[in-house]
């Protein structure tokens, strides 16, 4: 049962109390006009008997049948039953007010007091990731939250718009069957948060409208999302660089409106309260962001956990086009180089970004050791077109001839993982890729963009 049902339940309680009162109020006016005050009396032993059993149910259809509380309000529609029996046609004089108010107080005390130990509490946990190659940024997290016993954990992936050029709403994607199998998914129009109110939301999309890209629809904007819980929670989608993050990343509303905030380590935690102080002193609104202490949490990345967790599991399954590529006609397995490339670098050099990939794709097509895993950063394509569009057509009849040479690998799978423990070798753009490469103690060859490779 959720916390607020429960509380719910408890205050029904006290309303049984209150209603006590009243009979308890009439039956010690003393035994004059007893005898015309008893059918309203009765009447209030009818309307307690009525909303207890109601209580009952909502109980049992809540927890179970045979539930505890269950029973002491069985009782207790038992013992209002009697004292109605007992009390109808009896003289006046006969009625022993003191005894009944006992018994009625007895009778609530026990529902109360098993309420309050029986009816366990459990909490409702929503993850709303957006990007299924995000998905290893909550992961461990919902991991934890799946094995609590206590608690009721569900995975709503949400759809996402790109933007044209005036940024209003493009085309609409939805990446809800890109998980893996063990993480069960519930659909976005299925559940109803507004009605619900669950009692945590983790989210990885902190930017509501200050994307120029990508846009979540704007009921999940965490502006909205922050009415419908009480516990708005935002585990970044990225590793900070040397546990360094810029201060663009620090006050974007995700992080301003969360109630916690989860990064990688103490270093970086400093330089988001740093930030957003900054920004609180800048805008005369000191404070208005809660105790920064609490609200950043270096609790590490979840995407690092699970990176150790594949490596520890020592299992990837290889996708049956790849191996072609990845093994030699005698068997021998070949080097694989992990290519990645970014958003940043991209906007930063632009023709030459382009002119870049085309010299590491000729460069690694002559090789017989090496075979090229080349992953772009999920949202490149989306940001070329609509941040580039000179250069989109170009950038796309690369990724193109590519494919259709089909001489390396082309991942758009959402499983980087898989990627990063495969390889053998890292060679691309700095990003918080590198950091999850780092773990692996493998090879890393950071690209100059400006610089063609021959």
């Amino acid at each position: 049962m959720r916390q607020a049902q429960k509380q719910e339940i408890l205050e029904a309680l006290q309303s049984l109390g209150q209603a006590h009162e009243e009979i308890k109020e009439q039956l010690r006016q003393g035994n004059r006009h007893l005898t015309q005050r008893m059918p309203n009396i009765q009447n209030m032993l009818s309307e307690c008997q009525e909303f207890a059993i109601s209580l009952g149910e909502c109980i049992e259809r809540l927890e179970g049948e045979g539930h505890p509380t269950v029973g002491y309000i069985e009782s207790y529609c038992e013992a209002l039953y009697g004292i109605y029996a007992e009390i109808d046609g009896m003289d006046s004089e006969r009625v022993e007010a003191n005894k009944i108010c006992k018994i009625l107080r007895k009778q609530l005390i026990r529902i109360e007091n098993s309420a309050k130990k029986d009816i366990a509490v459990r909490k409702e946990v929503v993850f709303l990731p957006y990007k299924a190659s995000m998905w290893d940024c909550m992961e461990s997290v919902w991991m934890a939250a799946r094995d609590d016993e206590h608690c009721d954990a569900y995975v709503i992936p949400i759809p996402y718009y790109e933007k044209k050029w005036d940024e209003s709403f493009g085309q609409m994607h939805y990446e809800g069957n890109e998980y893996p199998d063990y993480v069960p998914i519930t659909g976005w129009q299925e559940y109803k948060i507004e009605e619900r109110r669950p009692d945590i939301i983790y989210i990885q999309n902190p930017y509501d409208d200050w994307n120029t890209i990508t846009s979540v629809p704007p009921q999940y904007y965490t502006k909205e999302l922050k009415r419908h819980t009480d516990m708005l929670v935002y585990l970044p989608y990225f590793v900070g660089i040397n546990d360094n993050v810029d201060e663009y990343f620090c006050i974007v509303p995700g992080v301003m409106n969360a109630d916690r905030v989860i990064v990688q380590s103490e270093k970086v935690k400093n330089a988001y309260i740093e930030n957003i102080q900054k920004f609180e002193k800048e805008h005369n609104c000191v404070g208005r962001y809660g105790d920064l202490d609490k609200k950043i949490l270096p609790l590490g990345s979840p995407k690092l956990d699970r990176i150790r967790r594949v490596m520890e599991s020592g299992k990837i399954e290889i996708p049956e086009e790849w191996k072609d590529k990845i093994y030699k006609s005698n068997g021998e397995k070949k080097k694989i180089v992990l290519y990645n490339t970014t958003i940043e670098a991209m906007l930063k050099h632009k023709e030459a970004y382009i002119d870049k990939i085309k010299s590491v794709l000729a460069l690694f097509r002559q090789e017989e050791e090496f075979v090229l895993l080349w992953r772009p950063h999920p949202l490149l394509e989306i940001t070329i077109k609509t941040m580039r569009p000179r250069l989109y057509w170009e950038y796309m009849l690369i990724v193109e001839e590519y494919q259709e040479e089909d001489w390396g690998i082309f991942d758009e799978s959402a499983d980087l993982d898989r990627a990063i423990v495969l390889s053998d070798a890292y060679y691309g753009d700095w990003s918080s890729v590198v950091e999850l490469y780092k773990i692996t103690k493998k090879p890393i060859m950071i690209q100059d963009c400006e610089a063609l490779t021959s």
